[in-house]
């Protein structure tokens, strides 16, 4: 009897907590990791000198919960394409691990307490959740059902998803928006396309056999390189524009950084035109690789408050 019993609860704790796990898997906590990387630098840099860390905490837990909404969103969405790649085939829709109804329900439960916790954490600033609600209906309806399965330009327009959370995190600090939090925007709305496509070049034959029409599934590898050249170049040349605001920190860390991101980049499309066989994720890895150092050094400088290069002149 107690070793029945015992095996039951073992059974029905196992089932409980793979359930968590799907639900969780449902936000694609990975991803969310570019809203911590480009929300708190803005933050910062938007209040320079100062750490209010208790703001920084409800902005980043406000928008982990959108992009969360977005994100389970999507997959609903997407559940029919998710099943037809390799990729995603073990996502918790697709192996029917969590009902597309409850998954419906949890995406908009999180999107009203991103919205609660924004507004209230933040002072009653209506702008944060504002954006992020924006967001989340652009991503899971704009760019998941029109631009992901009709355009090659997809990534590039529905990219501008990924780039609110430094206007929302400007926001949260001002209640309103500058210019400064548009050029983070403008980097990671520039740096998104060879990010993505590099991840597209390798997976081509899942996003083929899923009839989306990304990039690199359309386009012969030459000429995709080339694109991500010169998107990577947009890049680093608007990160640039942040130097006059910002100290020798910041200059170093956006120069060396993103030296490096080109010359990657350029490599990879150096060993395309030559028929060299490549291998595009090291391009996925760098580009991850470079936003961290970026918005790290973005981070520390403002943290540091040293006088700004503009201050020389």
């Amino acid at each position: 009897m107690s070793t029945e019993t015992s095996g039951g609860s073992v059974g029905t704790g196992t089932r409980v907590w793979n359930t968590v796990l799907a639900y969780i898997a449902l936000t694609k906590p990975r991803v969310i990791e570019l809203l911590l990387v480009s929300t708190i630098p803005v933050m910062l840099q938007a209040d320079r000198g100062h750490v209010n860390i208790a703001l920084i905490a409800v902005t980043v837990i406000g928008g982990w919960l959108g992009a969360a909404s977005a994100n389970s969103l999507n997959m609903v969405a997407d559940a029919d394409i998710d099943q037809k790649m390799k990729r995603t085939q073990k996502r918790p829709l697709a192996r029917h691990a969590v009902p597309v109804r409850n998954a419906l329900i949890f995406g908009i439960v999180l999107a009203f307490a991103s919205f609660a916790v924004l507004y209230f954490g933040t002072g009653n600033k209506w702008l944060p959740p504002v954006l992020v609600w924006i967001t989340i209906g652009f991503y899971a309806g704009v760019y998941t059902l029109i631009l992901k399965r009709h355009t090659w330009q997809n990534v590039i327009w529905g990219g501008a998803a990924g780039c609110t959370p430094a206007l929302v995190g400007w926001s949260a600090v001002t209640g309103t928006l500058s210019w400064e939090p548009f050029v983070l925007f403008l980097v990671v709305f520039f740096w998104t396309p060879p990010h993505t496509w590099a991840l597209a070049m390798r997976y081509r034959e899942d996003y083929r056999a899923a009839g989306v029409p990304m990039f690199p599934v359309i386009a012969s590898d030459e000429r995709v390189t080339t694109h991500m050249l010169a998107y990577t170049w947009a890049t680093v040349l608007t990160s640039f524009a942040l130097i006059p605001v910002t100290s020798w920190i910041y200059l170093v860390v956006a120069v060396g950084a993103g030296t490096w991101f080109i010359y990657m980049v350029t490599k990879l499309w150096i060993e395309t035109r030559r028929g060299v066989e490549v291998k595009p994720l090291k391009i996925f890895l760098t580009s991850n690789e470079y936003l961290a150092l970026l918005c790290c050094g973005l981070a520390v400088d403002a943290v540091i408050n040293m006088p700004t290069i503009a201050s020389f002149f």
